[in-house]
């Protein structure tokens, strides 16, 4: 039952928490799922590689491309309401999925569930912020949305492996069907519908909204590229320099219209653009680290995949475990220097990895440990402090840039690593045996990436303690 007050405590928001909660869960669960069964779907629609690549491509493009534009939608005429039309979507395209006979199809409606996603993910974090007025329940509620997902995300394969031993792939698929049921009905019983005062009617800007959606489209298809075809191809530099030319634009037509589509000065107020940078200094080390140790187990120490998935264990357990320490940590130091802590565990732990990881798995381990409690509070905190930047009527774009700063720096995180292994590895990579010159030079490629993804994390983290620290003087 919603009320026009604000709750003071979780347990009063506990419907509302909950369908936040599924949304959160599709998010993380979905890929990790599906990932699992393209294997089988292969087979099932005698799909080419290329089209399985794009059956979870398709998704991650549309879905980051899109959450800016409806991040200002949602902004204009309703979070709730957009959230609630995105989850209708996403059941809809969730449940097509059992008349599915083609790759085409699956990609169509993988591309339909990226729509979806970009309406309803933003909206998780603008409205548990808009349904409480404390910061230290924001954060709390924000912990709590976050485990659910990485729950998610950690059981996600094997559940998808078990199914997959009994039921046809499809079904891994249309468990979002209850799942967005749930997030329904918990955001539309729990969560008071938008007010005029809280959202603004400026004109949506058109041109903008082309531009930055090339822009992000473009920003995650060239690290994909390079990975995929190498430097020597001229799609991936021709992808770069599009993206390039996108976002000049964009920034032009940002600066001079009369209603931008994001307004650039309130990006560059100190508290959100500390968030943004924190939040890209964690997505870049998460996606290139992962990258690296997942190659190191396999290919370089031969590990089967089984015990390379146990080996990211270290990754996982703190992901989930932190949770309830996040609370106790952010309460003791307060937001900012929480934020600025966790972001130098981060580059603490891409160092380790860089300099001792190729030394055996005990400092892999820690390095994915430390790692994986860092990223648990910049999460949350990195959200919070975006979304306590901006005016109340920009909050939901202001989510989509949270999560736009992740998607693209992860996708550079992948490209940095890919690119450099690329040019320092002779050979195959996955060839069965590797030569003594061949392991050394994966070794050094390893080193080389890691120490790049540490001083370009550093960076991030080191401007945006800057940028605090200007707010706190000012």
């Amino acid at each position: 039952m919603t009320t026009d007050s604000p709750p003071r405590s979780l347990r009063q928001a506990w419907i509302a928490l909950a369908g936040l909660s599924a949304v959160f869960l599709f998010e993380m669960l979905d890929n990790s799922v599906l990932n699992v069964a393209l294997p089988t779907i292969g087979r099932d629609l005698h799909a080419s590689t290329v089209a399985l690549q794009w059956v979870t491509g398709s998704y991650a493009v549309v879905f980051g491309g899109l959450m800016l534009v409806f991040g200002a939608i949602a902004d204009r005429f309703g979070r709730r309401r957009i959230m609630l039309l995105g989850l209708v979507l996403l059941g809809a395209a969730s449940l097509a999925t059992a008349f599915v006979t083609t790759a085409e199809q699956l990609i169509a409606v993988r591309a339909l569930m990226g729509v979806a996603a970009a309406m309803t993910t933003p909206g998780s974090i603008a409205l548990a912020f808009r349904l409480f007025t404390a910061d230290g329940l924001r954060v709390r509620a924000m912990t709590l949305i976050s485990t659910v997902g990485l729950a998610g995300l950690a059981i996600g394969p094997t559940a998808g492996g078990f199914v997959l031993a009994v039921a046809p792939w499809q079904v891994l698929l249309l468990v979002n069907v209850p799942i967005a049921a749930l997030a329904y009905a918990g955001i539309r019983s729990g969560i008071a519908a938008d007010r005029s005062a809280e959202l603004h009617r400026d004109p949506i800007d058109v041109p903008g909204a082309v531009l930055g959606t090339a822009t992000i489209v473009l920003a995650l298809v060239a690290p994909t590229l390079f990975v995929d075809e190498g430097t020597g191809s001229w799609a991936p530099w021709a992808a770069t320099a599009a993206a390039v030319v996108a976002v000049v634009l964009f920034v032009r037509r940002e600066r001079s219209a009369a209603y931008p589509l994001l307004d650039l000065k309130l990006v560059a107020r100190p508290l959100v653009a500390a968030g943004l940078a924190y939040k890209a200094a964690t997505g870049l080390a998460v996606a290139g680290m992962g990258y690296m140790v997942t190659l190191q187990l396999q290919l370089d120490w031969g590990w089967p995949p089984a015990l390379a998935a146990a080996g990211m264990l270290p990754q996982v357990v703190v992901l989930i475990a932190a949770g309830p320490f996040v609370n106790r940590f952010v309460d003791r130091v307060g937001l900012d220097r929480a934020a600025g802590l966790s972001s130098f565990a981060v580059v603490a732990g891409l160092a380790v990895y860089a300099l001792l990881g190729h030394y055996g798995y005990v400092w892999v381990a820690l390095s994915l440990a430390l790692v994986a409690a860092a990223i648990r509070v910049v999460g949350v905190v990195a959200g919070v402090n975006v979304l306590r930047g901006l005016p109340e009527n920009r909050t939901s774009i202001g989510a989509a840039l949270v999560d736009t700063a992740s998607e693209i720096t992860s996708g550079a995180g992948v490209a940095v690593t890919g690119t450099i292994l690329a040019a320092l590895f002779t050979g195959a990579i996955a060839a069965s045996h590797w030569t003594g010159r061949q392991t050394a030079q994966f070794e050094h490629a390893v080193t080389f990436a890691g120490l790049a993804l540490t001083v370009v994390a550093a960076a991030l983290a080191g401007w945006a303690l800057h940028r605090t620290r200007a707010r706190a003087r000012g």
